[in-house]
């Protein structure tokens, strides 16, 4: 039987550059043909060859309700029937916005006060950076090695996610002048963040950090570190830019911000960039900080940024109904499920006596196979990542799809129910005993 995904691929690679859209779809780091997706539903996805299986992708997040939740379909229906795109101002777009400062807070701390919605991570860093730039009149920024912030110049380097599974240590395309205005230096290390500041605070105009490391693996900030970071910026006139395109609204209602606050770690980032949930699916990102920074953006303020697809009425109809419907319960549900499966890796791999770690960061975890869960991207590079292969392949034979790297989050959803999440942990034994039996080539 002829299976269409291998035809699809084959004629992708004639018409797209690697045949792929997003360089880890192509199954780089693991092998193999890349599965054409042709429809999903709630925990599952089908593909080009009508092969069923449980996803823990999730679109790489915003499925945090599963897939096709028919509210949000219906929302994202209705709102095609009014029109596909204005390029106008919306009444959604002001409520989403709304929506998303009323979220973030904890308490008295409430660090978003304004909201630029945007259409893409990338642009909603990008956007970030130049903003932090622009209030600060400062030029250089300082980032995390691993830590992944989109693809625009000057943030490539040692990126983490497809850069680390296609073995770059940057891009080609960045010009040597642009590179050299971001710092990188080790994450989780306090004095490294020091040593930095000591030398080019004057000039430095934002930290920019992931919430919690999930592209070099899912690798959480020490306790108290986020929060060092603001003090460490804050004390030098510097901002901090705290990125959440994936853990915000992913693994509680107020982000890993709201997480980390909810159990006593307060602080307050300057800005804060949003996407995947906040879009529900749908091509929709947005920034958000405290108004005084915020307004600094045009049309009142000097730093420009312009879209025509800002605020696309679907993605606003789409994220308005998914953060309506990520009620409390739904995070229960989602930590429940990824406790029990992330426990359900941990003891399959320890039957087979495969050296590993599995990391969690709220909702969030994933394996490395090293003795212990690394701290730095350095630490996560040192693993047995010739591992992650055979058992991603054993998983996908036995009807579950993982990230096609083993260098990306593993994420549940509300719609991972008892007979998915059972399906999985009878799957986790065989890709264990196919990763014990894996040889260094």
């Amino acid at each position: 039987m002829i299976d269409r995904n291998d035809d699809l691929f084959e004629t992708a690679r004639e018409v797209t550059p690697g045949g792929v859209n997003s360089p880890v779809r192509a199954y780089g780091s693991v092998g193999g043909t890349p599965r054409f997706l042709a429809s999903a539903q709630g925990a599952r996805v089908t593909d080009a060859s009508a092969n069923e299986y449980i996803d823990l992708v999730a679109s790489w997040g915003p499925a945090l309700l599963g897939h096709t939740h028919p509210e949000v379909v219906e929302a994202v229906q209705e709102a095609a029937t009014r029109g596909l795109s204005f390029g106008a101002p919306t009444e959604g777009e002001v409520e989403l916005a709304r929506t998303i400062a009323e979220r973030v807070r904890v308490g008295d701390l409430a660090p978003v006060e304004k909201v630029r919605l945007v259409s893409t991570g990338t642009e909603a860093t990008m956007t970030a950076i130049r903003l932090a730039r622009g209030a600060t009149g400062r030029d250089l920024l300082v980032k995390f090695a691993g830590h992944y912030h989109g693809h625009s110049d000057g943030l490539l380097a040692e990126a983490g996610s497809g850069v680390a599974t296609l073995a770059l240590p940057g891009s080609a395309g960045v010009p040597a002048p642009i590179a050299a205005q971001t710092l990188v230096i080790p994450y989780n290390d306090r004095a490294a963040l020091e040593a930095v500041f000591a030398e080019h605070g004057e000039n430095i105009a934002a930290v920019i950090v992931e919430a919690a490391a999930a592209n070099m693996g899912v690798v959480a900030p020490d306790a108290g570190f986020n929060r060092f970071i603001a003090d460490t910026a804050h004390a030098h006139g510097a901002l901090m830019i705290l990125d959440e395109v994936l853990t915000g609204f992913r693994v509680h209602p107020a982000g890993f911000w709201g997480l980390q606050a909810s159990l006593g770690e307060e602080y307050l980032p300057d800005i804060i960039t949003f996407g995947k949930v906040v879009g529900g699916g749908m091509p929709l990102a947005a920034l958000g900080g405290r108004a005084e920074i915020m307004d600094h953006l045009a049309p009142i303020g000097p730093v420009y940024q312009a879209g025509t697809l800002s605020g696309n009425p679907l993605s606003v109809a789409a994220g308005l109904a998914t953060l309506r419907l990520a009620t409390p319960a739904v995070y229960a549900r989602v930590d429940a499920a990824a406790a029990r499966i992330a426990d359900a890796l941990d003891a399959s791999l320890t039957e087979a006596g495969v050296v590993h770690a599995v990391p969690r960061a709220g909702s969030l975890f994933g394996v490395v196979f090293a003795a212990e869960a690394p701290r730095t991207y350095a630490e996560a590079l040192e693993q047995e990542a010739f591992r992650y292969a055979p058992f991603f392949h054993a998983m996908r034979e036995q009807g579950v799809v993982l990230p096609p790297s083993v260098y990306e989050a593993w994420f549940l959803t509300a719609a991972h129910d008892d007979e998915a999440l059972a399906a999985i942990e009878a799957a986790l034994p065989a890709a264990a005993r196919a990763a014990a039996a894996a040889t260094r080539d």
